[in-house]
């Protein structure tokens, strides 16, 4: 997929800060200051611990969440302040999010049917109701369920089925981006890899770009294009996924890399997971600036950390 980018992203995110005020005294800066392109039909994994600042992220692009400051451009399209009305319609219908509890985001009273059109009747593009009806069946041979399945409710499902019924709910409305938020983290390890699988023929068949939201590094490794490593709020180092992977330069993306599991039980037991404290080793990501490495490689860094980093 990585050969096939354009040159013209279809998101852009510049200097993107989302801040939540507790009191006068007390601001929490959950994404401070981060920059990011996605370009059409790629996939581009966001990796970090819990509480980095990823799902923030993501529900700040998708307009949950009104940005603090920085620049949003999709599609062409100015989304980081007020929206005109076409805006906004473009926004709901072209970009899609798929939620990490995949009970708690279908609605528990509505069949399946009426949770995946849910879309397309607020839109008003759904047609007839033999033709919202086929959509709907349609979308449900696509995620692997079947067309009886239309008339179930939520909690007549396993969990990768509702996962599915989720996946369905946002590709109905064809959208350009879908945003994945941890969305086979809730998941068995086997489901996990049907989900995923399935994510990535649908990728294949529609062009879709996803911002995929994971912790499973080896599962990013696998779906995504382009990683980028969030740690506190910043991005700490981007690049193509053999630059993360064969080449990884920030202390806090080795110490990531190091946590994988290996499959071969001997190889596991010699396996030394690397700890990184930002405040014991000094690092100030504020000081810091994105130091270019090569190809799509950088890294947040100020130069004597760069030096230190790389040993030159």
């Amino acid at each position: 997929m990585a050969e096939a980018i354009q040159k013209t992203p279809l998101l852009e995110v510049r200097g993107l800060k989302q801040y939540f005020y507790v009191n006068r005294n007390f601001t929490v800066r959950a994404v401070d200051g981060v920059d990011f392109v996605i370009y059409p039909g790629e996939t581009y994994g966001l990796v970090g611990e819990s509480g980095s600042g990823k799902s923030t992220i993501g529900r700040s692009l998708i307009r949950l969440y009104e940005p603090t400051a920085g620049r949003i451009l999709f599609d062409g399209m100015d989304i980081s302040g007020r929206m005109s009305k076409g805006v906004q319609k473009r926004l709901r219908t072209e970009m899609q999010m798929i939620f990490q509890d995949p009970m708690a985001c279908l609605n528990p009273r509505k069949k399946v049917e009426d949770i995946i059109a849910l879309g397309l009747d607020i839109h008003h593009i759904g047609g007839s109701r033999q033709q919202r009806r086929e959509t709907v069946k349609s979308m449900l041979d696509k995620v692997g369920l079947a067309p009886e399945h239309a008339n179930r409710y939520p909690h007549q499902f396993s969990g990768g089925q509702r996962q599915r019924v989720g996946i369905a709910r946002a590709l109905v409305m064809n959208p350009k981006l879908i945003i994945a938020d941890e969305c086979i983290s809730a998941l068995d390890v086997s489901i996990q890899a049907q989900v995923v699988n399935l994510m990535k023929d649908l990728q294949q068949e529609t062009g879709t770009a996803y911002l995929f939201i994971a912790h499973d590094l080896s599962m990013v490794k696998y779906l995504s294009d382009r990683i980028g490593v969030l740690h506190l709020g910043h991005m700490v180092e981007t690049g193509t996924r053999n630059e993360i992977f064969e080449n990884p330069v920030h202390p806090y993306t080795k110490s990531l890399l190091s946590a994988i599991p290996h499959p071969n039980p001997r190889t596991e037991k010699k396996r030394v997971a690397q700890g990184y404290d930002c405040v014991a080793e000094g690092v100030d990501y504020n000081a810091g600036a994105q130091r270019h490495l090569g190809g799509t490689h950088y890294v947040l860094a100020t130069e004597e950390e760069l030096a230190k980093w790389t040993g030159c």
